[in-house]
């Protein structure tokens, strides 16, 4: 099979929906579980063979590259103090991915952000993962390498990752025109964020694309919308008016947990924190116990 080996990660917002806790952090690096949020995006990529990965940054965003840069005097300490067995948490220091890292210097819209890559990205095909989204429970989804394979056996200038959704929540995302009802489709269009009447189906997009550089002059002549911003869902249309092919492959078995507010953020944490293999069990007696004594 043919590889993408490119990815754009934009990490460039600024998490208002979840101050204070984003006042000083990055949306991005709030811990779910035991890794912060990009961290689990990360290992995602490197499972499906990402080895240059762009992350599109903002003001605010420094600890990111902190993170993601080695740190032999923290290994030297634990090695010191006996603490070796917390080595295994730093393997995903040891993946085979290099970062680079540029500024959205405008909060312009995903789409603008993600056109920032384009001197990065040239002529090759490539992965567009948001930082503040895991597919799966502990990121554990094969969705990446299944739309890689769509897009070299179709020639699809885009594929779209999609979940299902409840009818009422379509008007907070972009929604699929579906060609056929099955889990590999051709997208017919894309909305962003209908009305529940108008919807076209419950199909969300969940934040994991796979584009051709044919994006990038789509985004170019993408006109801005809400607040002067540059919606990629646009773009796609674009494509689409104009006779490109797009393939939406739809989340199977697991769900997109997006880190965009608070309600979100704790549901994801209880969830991971649950499924932990050291306390995870004790967590659900601990919970189980203040719910039966608050109702008791």
């Amino acid at each position: 099979m043919k590889e993408i080996t490119i990815a754009v990660v934009p990490v460039a917002g600024m998490g208002t929906r979840l101050l204070p806790a984003t006042k000083s952090q990055p949306k991005e690096m709030l811990p779910v579980g035991r890794k912060p949020v990009v961290q689990y995006v990360v290992e995602e990529m490197a499972r499906v063979g990402i080895r240059r990965l762009l992350f599109i940054t903002g003001a605010g965003k420094t600890s990111i590259e902190n993170y993601f840069d080695l740190n032999p005097e923290l290994i030297q300490t634990l090695r010191e103090s006996g603490k070796e067995e917390l080595l295994a948490e730093f393997e995903f220091e040891r993946a085979p991915i290099q970062y680079f890292y540029t500024r959205q210097r405008q909060l312009l819209g995903l789409g603008h952000a993600v056109l920032c890559a384009a001197p990065f990205v040239g002529n090759q095909p490539f992965v567009v993962a948001l930082g503040d989204s895991i597919i799966g429970l502990n990121a554990q989804s094969d969705i990446v390498k299944q739309m890689i394979e769509c897009f070299w056996d179709t020639g699809a200038q885009a594929v779209v990752a999609f979940e299902e959704v409840p009818r009422a929540e379509v008007v907070h995302y972009g929604i699929a025109k579906p060609k056929t009802n099955s889990h590999v489709f051709q997208v017919v269009d894309v909305i962003e964020k209908p009305s529940v009447e108008e919807a076209p189906s419950t199909l969300a997009i969940a934040a994991r694309y796979v584009f051709a550089p044919t994006i990038f002059d789509a985004l170019r002549r993408t006109s801005p919308g809400k607040g002067g911003e540059i919606q990629l869902t646009d773009a796609i249309r674009l494509l689409l008016q104009e006779g490109g092919v797009v393939y939406g492959v739809t989340l199977q078995g697991e769900r997109r947990y997006d880190i965009g507010n608070f309600d979100s953020y704790f549901r994801a944490f209880v969830e991971f924190a649950l499924a932990d293999e050291k306390y995870g069990a004790g967590l659900r007696e601990y919970v189980e116990k203040l719910i039966y004594d608050h109702h008791s």
